[in-house]
């Protein structure tokens, strides 16, 4: 796992794969709720992801999914009016590794999982994800 620190819309430009910090939630209308952070920013680049994910959500439950455009979900909470989860953010972090693999993707860069709006410690989240995350990883923080 590398530890970067940058933009994670401009990396997204550059051509890596982007994961997004998201919760389980979905409207009654079957759409995911993406209130803040990279979750907010990624639906206001493209609004058509909360009713992908929020159909992913109702048929599958809160996992890692592809969501086209080099993004993809990982989940860390399952409502944004709770604190994000170390168990929900281990199972994203076995979740990406798993598609990763699959996907043949070379460079994936994930936000600090929980770490923003979540309130969740960087030296608690970190030991988790260097579990899971090998090179092809880039843990990102802002400017």
């Amino acid at each position: 796992m590398n530890e970067i620190v940058g933009d994670l819309w401009h990396e997204h430009a550059a051509g890596a794969v982007v994961a997004i910090t998201t919760n389980g939630m979905v409207t009654k209308s079957g759409k995911s709720i993406m209130p803040r952070g990279c979750a907010r920013q990624a639906a206001d680049h493209y609004p058509e992801l909360t009713q992908l994910l929020g159909s992913l959500l109702i048929n599958h439950g809160n996992h890692v999914f592809d969501l086209g455009r080099k993004l993809v979900s990982f989940p860390v909470e399952e409502d944004p009016y709770r604190n994000p989860e170390m168990r929900l953010i281990e199972q994203s972090c076995r979740e990406l590794v798993e598609l990763t693999d699959y996907k043949g993707w070379q460079k994936v860069v994930v936000p600090r999982p929980g770490c923003g709006g979540g309130g969740l410690s960087w030296s608690d989240v970190r030991p988790v994800l260097e579990r899971y995350f090998d090179e092809r990883f880039h843990v990102i923080s802002m400017e």
